[in-house]
């Protein structure tokens, strides 16, 4: 499996292009800010053809460039009915003090959606690119956040995390929409629930695993107390 990790906008947000092996179709997760060229060259590196974009959550960071891949390349995107509000409102994801810089920052709008929405619910399963990703639902830093893993060929889970867990911490609950409790169910679930051996791949910073966070992360060592 070929997976490209790209640190994209002021933010570093984790965009990550996926597919089977080169001259294969793919898919991008999590397009932030000045994703688009960075992905156009990961793409012609590889010889590779988008088959959609899937979101993790709908903040801004994460989805910026997404409308313009998708029309670009065609292609539908995928997220949670929950956090679809955030594509052309994306003040509404922060607290009122970022969100007054989010205008000078994005420019004044007004901001649209891809074309073509896949609206994706926990417990599904999506069939792109010839892969097969499962859909779980991990609300807590946003009421859409969502998880999408897929095996690798040597069957190791490999988990697109968002900003639901990171190596060493986790994703803040204090936005508009995050929630503490639901955070908690979250990270059981959808990490401590995983086998050792899952690879996370999260929105910032470096991969890691669910071994590794399990004997190491303060927040998910509390969660298993």
């Amino acid at each position: 499996m070929l997976i490209a990790a790209i640190p994209t906008g002021p933010l570093a947000a984790n965009c990550y292009v996926v597919a089977r092996a080169a001259g294969a179709d793919c898919v991008i997760v999590d397009p932030g800010q000045e994703a688009s060229e960075q992905v156009a060259k990961v793409l012609a590196e590889h010889d590779l053809t988008p088959a959609g974009v899937l979101l993790t959550h709908g903040h801004f960071d994460h989805v910026w460039s997404a409308a313009d891949l998708c029309e670009r390349h065609g292609v539908p995107v995928h997220l949670h009915p929950d956090d679809r509000g955030l594509l052309t409102e994306p003040a509404a994801g922060v607290d009122q003090g970022f969100a007054a810089q989010l205008a000078a920052l994005l420019g004044p709008g007004p901001y649209t959606e891809p074309a073509t929405v896949v609206e994706v619910t926990g417990g599904t399963t999506l069939v792109l690119a010839g892969m097969d990703f499962s859909v779980e639902h991990t609300p807590g830093h946003t009421p859409g956040s969502v998880v999408y893993t897929v095996d690798t060929e040597d069957g190791v889970p490999v988990m697109f995390a968002g900003d639901l867990v990171f190596a060493g911490s986790i994703g803040r609950t204090d936005f508009p929409g995050g929630d503490q409790a639901d955070m908690g169910r979250s990270l059981t679930s959808a990490v401590l629930g995983r086998p050792d051996r899952t690879q996370i791949l999260p929105g910032h910073g470096p991969a890691t695993t669910v071994e590794r966070e399990r004997a190491t992360n303060p927040y998910l060592r509390d969660l298993s107390a």
